[in-house]
Order: structure tokens, then C-alpha cells, then sequence
């Protein structure tokens, strides 16, 4: 039996409760959400900079992420979409109201949540959400995966000099594929997200090409969409130059929303 590897201290989950005194006496919670290869480290700034304003975050870890890249080739999109749907039903538990946000996949994520649960899901933030791909080499998946196991990592896409992101060197070539089959059914499911959406996308993506955009924008039901462009940050802009812009935007919009 092999044994799970231990944790990364930075992709440690981060979980900090409502401060209603500072929302006007109303509960609000927000599910924070991390992308593939990725870890809670790169969604820490966000998810303390909400909490700061009095909402309750949850920025949890999902299976096989902080870990190694051979682990989270053992994991597919059920093992992510319980973890983050446990997040959710914390919050919706202990809250009023209740946002989801997420980068990349993390997006992916929070968009099935809020297609699933169309009357909890107040609003939706996502940062440079992960729906579609015109890339080639994802059409060779359901072969490559079963000749090797893992290609080059698609993390730490970031502008600013000297920031890293903790990601894997390698994508986990099982896992990845786990994530466009389940990202077809979310197409087709789109239509059920009614909720306001805040969409966050950079204008330089070296991971995340430019099919998802449209493949959201027309398949989502909702009528309040605000697009925002982030001028100076690549693929992780959650630890890029426009991290500061995605937190006030965020924070307004959830104000607003709720």
C-alpha cells in the first residue's frame, strides 16, 4: 500500500470565520479555489484579504495538490469536486449568503458548484477559468496518458519578476484528462449558472487559450456579467501584478451581490 505524501506547509488549506460586525450583521461566506497543480499558496493573499472584510473564507486544498505530481495522478475530478463541494456546504451551513471564487480550474469548479446550486450560489468570481482548449496535444490524452505519465508543468505563469508559484514540474497526464471529460459535461450544463459573475481574465494566458472565454460567456444563463481585463499579469494573476486589482473587484462585487 503506498502511503500519501506529506503536505507542502504552503499548501496548507486556510479557513477563518465570518466577522458579521463588519458586513452589516449578516453572515457571508466565500469558497476560495485553487487550480490544477496549483495550491491554497496561490489563493492565500486573496482569501485573507476577503476575510479582512469580514466574510468567511474557505480556501481549501484539493486531493493530491501540495503534494507531488505522481500523487495527484492517482486523483481525478470527483475526489476535487467533493472537497470543494464539502468547502461549499461548510459555508452554506454557517452563512447567510455564499460566493464562489476560483482561478483555472479552480473556476471550473465553482461554476459546477453554482450550476448545481443555483439558489445558494449568491455570486461567481472566476480568474481565468479553464472550460475549453483548441490545444492539439489535449485530443491525444486518452492515448498519451497510458504511454507516459506526466509532460511538462503548466504552473507558475506569472509576470512579476521574482514570484514563484508552488506548483508540480510535471502534469499529471490521467488526472489532466479526468478534468476535460468533466469539463464537456459542464458545458453542457452551464446553462443552469443563473447567478451574477464577475469574470476576471488576463490578456497575456500562456495556460488557459482563448476557446474558454466564449465557451462561458454564451453557455451561462446569468444576466449580471461583468468582464474585466487584467492588463499586466499572466495565468496565476491571483500572485501577479493585478492581484490587488482582483481584490478590490472581488470585494465590491460581493458586497453588491450579497
Amino acid at each position: 500500500m503506498t502511503s500519501t505524501p506529506p503536505v507542502l506547509d504552503s499548501a496548507q488549506p486556510l479557513s477563518l470565520p465570518a466577522r458579521p460586525e463588519l458586513t452589516g450583521g449578516v453572515r457571508i461566506g466565500v469558497l476560495v479555489q485553487h487550480g490544477f497543480t496549483g495550491s491554497p499558496a496561490s489563493m492565500r493573499e486573496w482569501g485573507q484579504f476577503l476575510a479582512d472584510q469580514g466574510y468567511a473564507v474557505e480556501v481549501p486544498r484539493l486531493p493530491g495538490h501540495g503534494t507531488t505530481w505522481q500523487d495527484l495522478n492517482t486523483k481525478r475530478w470527483p475526489d476535487w469536486y467533493g472537497e470543494a463541494s464539502r468547502a461549499f456546504e461548510k459555508l452554506a451551513a454557517e452563512n447567510d449568503k455564499v460566493v464562489v471564487a476560483g482561478l483555472s480550474m479552480g473556476g471550473a469548479l465553482v461554476l459546477r458548484l453554482a450550476a448545481d446550486h443555483p439558489q445558494q450560489v449568491a455570486g461567481v468570481v472566476i480568474v481565468n477559468p479553464i472550460m475549453k482548449t483548441d490545444r492539439f496535444d489535449v485530443k491525444l490524452l486518452p492515448v498519451l496518458k497510458h504511454v507516459i505519465p506526466g509532460l511538462k508543468g503548466i504552473g507558475s505563469d506569472i509576470k512579476k519578476e521574482g514570484v514563484v508559484e508552488a506548483s508540480y514540474t510535471h502534469t499529471p497526464l490521467k488526472a489532466i484528462h479526468s478534468l476535460f471529460q468533466a469539463l464537456k459535461l459542464l458545458r453542457a450544463d452551464l446553462p443552469k449558472v443563473t447567478a451574477p459573475v464577475l469574470y476576471l481574465r488576463s490578456t497575456i494566458d500562456h495556460v488557459v487559450d482563448g476557446a474558454s472565454e466564449p465557451a462561458i460567456l454564451s453557455g451561462i444563463s446569468s444576466t449580471d456579467v461583468t468582464v474585466v481585463r487584467l492588463e499586466n499579469s499572466f495565468h496565476v494573476a491571483t500572485m501577479d501584478h493585478d492581484a490587488e486589482q482582483i481584490h478590490k473587484e472581488s470585494a465590491a462585487f460581493i458586497a453588491r451581490v450579497v
